[in-house]
């Protein structure tokens, strides 16, 4: 599971949607939680959080260019891959954060994906957690 230490700089709500806009390393990410009136109804701005995702859930881009529906757009560098038959475990730094990357060995080849490359992660906001931290 991929981690990033950050907090809320705001919430949007409607019903049991909550849209959560928070910052780490200097980066504003957005998560989309269903289901959680009751549980995001005390959080606030500044709050400590810790995004989560899964390392199947991000998506790599080389070059992209133009708008895509995508909220979630980390600039990172590949540090490793390591390539097994089916999957691919690309290894990237985010602003001095480890990210990890699953996606299928083909993909990786057709990107041509060697480590030292820029690459964009992409994470669908949907797939973004967030867990409170204990505020000091």
């Amino acid at each position: 599971m991929n981690r990033l230490p950050g907090h809320i700089a705001a919430i949007d709500r409607h019903g049991s949607i909550a849209l959560v806009d928070a910052v780490a390393a200097d980066q504003c990410f957005t998560a989309m939680l269903i289901g959680t009136g009751n549980e995001t109804a005390s959080w606030q701005a500044g709050m400590p959080v810790t995004l989560l995702f899964k390392e199947a859930e991000v998506s790599l881009a080389k070059d992209l260019a133009g708008q895509i529906s995508m909220r979630n757009r980390l600039a990172c560098r590949v540090t490793a891959i390591e390539q097994g038959r089916l999957m691919s475990k690309v290894v990237l730094d985010f602003r001095g954060h480890e990210v990890i990357s699953l996606i299928t060995t083909r993909s990786a080849q057709a990107l041509a994906i060697v480590p030292g490359d820029a690459v964009e992660a992409l994470i669908k906001a949907n797939e973004m957690t967030l867990v409170p931290e204990p505020q000091a």
